[in-house]
């Protein structure tokens, strides 16, 4: 789940635009209500915590395409790159 902390929304950084935004892609009914209840239960536990709300999407998977070679483990290849996500320091109750 996309942490309440960080930059919500469609946002990473500096970086703005849909593919950068906090999504789960199911592939059956089954993920999409297991997300769903997990969703539920998270956000439950961090608004008891006054931690803000999950702004992680749930959708159905569609056509997947890789990206371009240079995009490919990014954080690996390109030197002082960073990924600042951390926890909550809330517990899943799933």
């Amino acid at each position: 789940w996309h942490p309440p902390h960080t930059p919500p929304g469609m946002r990473q950084h500096q970086d703005l635009g849909t593919q950068y935004r906090s999504v789960i892609y199911t592939l059956s009914p089954q993920q999409q209500e297991a997300a769903l209840r997990s969703r539920e239960g998270y956000q439950q536990e961090l608004r008891e915590q006054d931690r803000g709300d999950i702004t992680t999407v749930i959708h159905p998977a569609g056509d997947f395409y890789y990206a371009e070679d240079h995009h490919q483990q990014y954080l690996h290849k390109v030197p002082g790159a960073s990924c600042e996500m951390k926890g909550t320091g809330v517990t899943c109750p799933i």
